[in-house]
C-alpha cells in the first residue's frame, strides 16, 4: 500500500467519525447492548435481550447495538416494540454480519475501531449479555475506559450470573491476587439476571450519583 492509499484511508476514517458524531450526539439517553451474534430467536438469551431492550425503550432509552443478528437483532427488535429509537451501528464484512431489519437509524462502518468508539461514546449504560470473543473484546474495552477514567463512569451491567461467574472468579482469584487490578475495580461491574433488574440498576446508579442521564 502506497502513501496515497494510506492518505485516502485516513480521510475515510475521518468521514466515518464525523458522520457518527453528527448522527449519535443527540441520541440521549441511550444504552448500548452487547452480546453474541450467534443466538437464534428461540434461544433464551435472544428472548432475554429482546425483553431488556423493550423495557429500556419504554423507560426512555434509545437502544444502540452493532446492528447484526442474534443478541443485537433481539435488542433492536425489542427497542422498536418500545417507545424509543432502535439504532444499529453496522460493520461491513465480506461474509459474517448481515444487518438486521429492526433499525430506526442505521449507520455503516468499514473500520472496527471507529464503530467501537461510537458504540461506547454516547451511552448512559452498557448492557453485556453472553457472547464470544467479540463480546469479551467490547467488555474489556469499556472496563478499561472506566478503570482509567478515560470515559465518564456509567453502569456496566453483565446479564446472567451463571454465564459470567467463571470470568468474575478469575478476575477476583487471579488478577486481584497478582495485583494486576485493584479489588475495587470489580465494583465497576454489576451482575443481574432479570430484565427489570437492568432498568433498576441504571436508574439507581443515576439517583445515587445525582447525575443527569442526558
Amino acid at each position: 500500500m502506497n502513501v496515497q492509499q494510506d492518505t485516502w484511508r485516513v480521510f475515510q476514517i475521518m468521514a466515518e467519525f464525523v458522520e457518527g458524531f453528527e448522527e449519535l450526539s443527540n441520541i440521549k439517553p441511550s444504552v448500548t447492548l452487547f452480546g453474541s451474534a450467534r443466538f437464534a430467536p428461540d434461544n433464551p438469551y435472544y428472548v432475554l435481550s429482546e425483553d431488556i431492550a423493550h423495557q429500556l425503550s419504554d423507560a426512555g432509552f434509545s437502544i444502540v447495538t452493532g446492528g447484526g443478528p442474534g443478541t443485537m437483532e433481539a435488542a433492536n427488535k425489542g427497542a422498536m416494540a418500545g417507545k424509543s429509537q432502535s439504532i444499529g451501528l453496522n460493520i461491513n464484512l465480506p461474509h459474517e454480519q448481515k444487518m438486521n431489519s429492526y433499525q430506526d437509524m442505521s449507520l455503516n462502518f468499514r473500520h472496527f475501531f471507529v464503530r467501537k468508539v461510537m458504540l461506547v461514546k454516547y451511552a448512559s449504560a452498557y448492557v453485556v449479555l453472553p457472547g464470544g470473543f467479540g463480546t469479551l473484546d467490547e467488555l474489556g474495552e469499556i472496563i478499561v475506559l472506566a478503570q482509567t477514567r478515560k470515559s465518564q463512569k456509567v453502569p456496566i451491567i453483565l446479564v446472567d450470573s451463571a454465564f459470567w461467574q467463571g470470568l468474575l472468579d478469575w478476575f477476583k482469584n487471579t488478577l486481584v491476587v497478582h495485583k494486576t487490578i485493584e479489588p475495587e475495580d470489580l465494583n465497576l461491574i454489576t451482575v443481574v439476571d432479570q430484565a427489570n433488574e437492568v432498568v433498576e440498576t441504571i436508574f439507581n446508579f443515576y439517583e445515587t450519583h445525582q447525575t443527569d442521564l442526558t
